[in-house]
């Protein structure tokens, strides 16, 4: 017998049930952690809304007063554009993006057809797309992009991540490692923090692509990589939080850490054929 829908699928599914209405929506999805399988009291609600034109503020504020909510933010465009609010019977936070049909078709086309990396999580539109609960499909298009998102994922696209973003961790001039050197020296704890989140971003990017997963984003990385990568790099959680906890700290100790992360990694390249000194591969 089927397990009983989660108040969170309850939610989504009336919320889908509502945007559908608005004739240019053309497909509702859910995605986050209610379909990554790493649900927990914090978790929301995150309703993808793909669109061929913007729906006028005024319609999202109505529906948003039909469902009541105990506090709402409406109109936000700090990233993508979106609403969110909490639910006022549940308390459940709903996370609400638009994406335009052409503007998200252009990012799965820019990894998966021209192979193009970013310095960090490239891959994660297409790890949006392809790991999404479809709600509502007006002409199928969602379903044929999910279709295309479910191909294996390119060699050519894992060495581009991987010459992007390796390089960048500490072997050229600006890497972050070095970047971090002089923001101990300045005493910049704000520059250190900056750094390192970035060196991590570009880190994971490497670590995923090794193994051939869509970057899931910047949550629960190390609870993610460790249930889906069948390579990690050995003590890896440990020397992350180690890197963590010496960046609270203006102490060069943190430059050994980074150093003993990065080099975990390198021996994953190089047992997965790639050479650490020029992020290629051997042959």
């Amino acid at each position: 017998m089927d397990a009983a829908p989660s108040p969170h699928q309850v939610l989504a599914r009336k919320l889908g049930d509502s945007f559908c209405t608005f004739p240019n929506v053309e497909a509702i999805a859910l995605a986050g952690s209610q379909t990554a399988g790493v649900i927990d009291s914090h978790s929301d609600i995150d309703l993808y809304v793909y669109t061929t034109s913007p729906i006028p503020l005024s319609d999202r504020m109505a529906l948003v007063e039909k469902f009541r909510a105990s506090r709402a933010d409406l109109g936000l465009h700090f990233w993508d554009s979106g609403d969110e609010w909490y639910d006022l019977e549940t308390g459940i936070e709903v996370d609400v993006t638009y994406w335009d049909l052409a503007w998200i078709e252009e990012q799965i086309d820019r990894v998966l057809v021209r192979h193009q990396a970013s310095t960090g999580y490239t891959t994660c539109f297409w790890n949006t797309v392809r790991n999404s609960a479809i709600l509502y499909d007006r002409n199928g298009w969602f379903h044929a992009l999910q279709t295309r998102c479910q191909q294996a994922y390119p060699e050519e696209l894992r060495r581009a991540i991987i010459a992007k973003n390796h390089p960048v961790l500490r072997r050229v001039i600006p890497a972050y490692l070095h970047q971090i050197e002089k923001a101990i020296q300045r005493n910049d704890l704000v520059s250190i923090s900056h750094r390192v989140a970035a060196l991590l971003a570009s880190y994971f990017d490497v670590l995923f692509a090794l193994n051939r997963i869509p970057n899931p984003g910047e949550k629960r990385l190390l609870t993610i990589a460790a249930q889906r990568c069948a390579r990690l790099p050995k003590d890896m959680s440990l020397h992350v939080e180690r890197v963590l906890h010496a960046a609270t700290l203006t102490d060069p100790s943190l430059i050994t850490d980074i150093e003993a992360l990065v080099d975990g990694l390198d021996q994953l390249l190089r047992e997965e054929g790639f050479d650490p000194a020029t992020s290629l591969p051997l042959a």
